[in-house]
């Protein structure tokens, strides 16, 4: 596997998927055996650890036949301008970057997998704070994943304003860059609370740094009707788009799911292969309440 540094184009906030005058870097040659590149989010730094991109490099690679090049950058919003500018084949998603990226018009959905009717996230506090509610975060500051963060963001906004609270009126939010960023944040104190996915809670350490009777969780989220997606550049060829669709079921297996660790979400779930944009429409909504109107994104 080889591993790349990519910065993203610019610093931007969520409309910035929908920029359209940045000009795409022109595709690389498709051959039946360059390798698949992938844009991702680091996900561990423990270095005792299995980290899981290099289980799902390790997979793919084993599924497809072909080398595969990881490229790493900063947030979820990083792996969506990636794609859409050609510079990597395809991302690992969850719902909420899916679907802004998706309604661009400018990337496809390669295959998604439904959600459950489980919460999907929760906001961490330390065992000693005094919050007991998600309405015990009014005039608190709240740690957040980044703003395209499904479980770190779209979800525990929703919960809080279920709970009457409104993002910069009644609570402060500030982006950690990722879980893990909103972890550390609260561990030194700088925020009252982390809101997080409720699946990195149960997995403990490495992926979440608390131990028992050192921190609580706070309130619930609703459901989400699309757990992930992988994201594809529009030029991608069709012979690799096909190889993709019949490995990433197989990498994404039951059996895998312990390796996978932080995107052991997906393992065993059905996936729907080439999903229509109306797949992620119930996004929408919930969106709104964070002040994204996936209309406006196109």
């Amino acid at each position: 596997m080889r591993r790349n540094v990519f910065t993203a184009i610019g610093v931007f906030g969520i409309a910035a998927v929908a920029l359209t005058g940045c000009q795409a870097a022109a595709p690389a040659a498709d051959a039946a055996d360059a390798p698949i590149t992938i844009a991702t989010i680091p996900m561990s730094d423990d270095p005792t650890a299995e980290n899981p991109v290099e289980v799902l490099v390790e997979l793919l690679e084993a599924e497809t036949g072909r080398e595969v090049e990881v490229t790493n950058v900063p947030d979820y919003l990083s792996v969506v301008e990636a794609i859409r500018s050609d510079h990597v084949d395809i991302g690992l998603m969850s719902g909420f970057p899916s679907a802004l990226a998706v309604n661009t018009g400018e990337v496809d959905a390669l295959l998604a997998w439904p959600g459950d009717d489980k919460p999907v996230s929760t906001c961490v506090v330390l065992d000693d704070s005094p919050v007991q509610t998600p309405a015990d975060l009014k005039g608190k500051t709240v740690a957040f994943a980044d703003q395209a963060s499904s479980s770190g963001y779209f979800m525990p906004v929703s919960m809080l304003h279920e709970a009457g609270l409104t993002q910069g009126t009644d609570y402060e939010a500030i982006f950690a860059g990722g879980h893990e960023g909103s972890f550390a944040a609260l561990e030194q104190g700088q925020v009252d609370a982390a809101c997080t996915a409720f699946m990195l809670t149960e997995m403990g350490a490495p992926m979440f740094p608390f131990a028992d009777g050192e921190w609580r969780a706070v309130g619930e989220s609703a459901p989400m009707a699309v757990a992930g997606s992988v994201l594809a550049r529009q030029s991608l060829d069709a012979e690799t788009r096909t190889l993709l669709e019949e490995a990433l079921p197989k990498v994404f297996s039951a059996e895998n799911k312990e390796r996978l660790a932080g995107y052991g979400g997906f393992a065993g779930l059905e996936p729907v292969i080439a999903p229509d944009p109306e797949f992620f429409s119930s996004f929408a909504e919930i969106a709104a309440v964070a002040g994204v109107d996936l209309e406006d994104l196109k």
